[in-house]
């Protein structure tokens, strides 16, 4: 219980603003070659929910072309297609997902949670409001995305999300992030997640 309700934010805290101390150059770099390889902004921002299904602004590294129509993942018949060359690097790297920093110290994330879904994702965004699930900070990674992703039904996605939310501890944080780390480096699922929506305003 004294996890849940304060080691988990300080840890959270601390850690990111390491790593965002550790990374600063890199992630101006990555902002720079995003700009000067395709047209648009460095970042893609967009209206995620969180806890408490409250709204706020998700960061990432822009992966997709302006040209990109506002649809889920899933709805594109090639996503590829639309993907820059540079943004299919950073998607293969998950290397797209580290402005998330900003939003762990802003109090909005976790490392560790239900992925942050946008309102394409009503479904599950509703099951998570039934069973509780919307109760802790939505994470970078996840009990349904080492389980499958977008490779499972929204119900088990928003099962998984609530047994996270009941049962989630220390020693099951630090698992979801060892086996998160595996997963990159298998480059698992890379366009298969409803939760990478991208909008052609970006």
């Amino acid at each position: 219980m004294f996890y849940r309700k304060f080691i988990k934010r300080i840890l959270d805290l601390l850690l990111a603003i390491f790593a965002l101390i550790i990374l600063i150059v890199p992630l101006i770099i990555i902002g720079i070659m995003v700009k000067i390889t395709s047209k648009g902004p460095a970042l893609f921002i967009q209206e995620r929910y969180g806890k408490d299904s409250k709204p706020f602004n998700l960061y990432k590294f822009r992966s997709m072309t302006d040209k990109a129509p506002v649809k889920a993942n899933s709805e594109f018949e090639d996503i590829t297609s639309y993907v820059t060359p540079f943004g299919m690097f950073i998607r293969k790297t998950s290397i797209d997902e580290l402005p998330q920093l900003i939003n762990i110290i802003k109090g909005e994330m976790s490392f560790i949670g239900p992925r942050p879904l946008a309102s394409t994702d009503y479904k599950v965004l509703n099951m998570r409001h039934s069973n509780g699930a919307d109760k802790v900070r939505p994470g970078i990674s996840g009990l349904a995305q080492v389980n499958g992703r977008n490779n499972i039904t929204d119900e088990d996605k928003a099962a998984y999300d609530a047994k996270y939310s009941k049962t989630f501890s220390f020693l099951l944080d630090f698992q979801l992030v060892l086996l998160t780390v595996h997963n990159v480096f298998k480059r698992n699922d890379v366009f298969k997640d409803n939760n990478s929506i991208e909008n052609k305003n970006i």
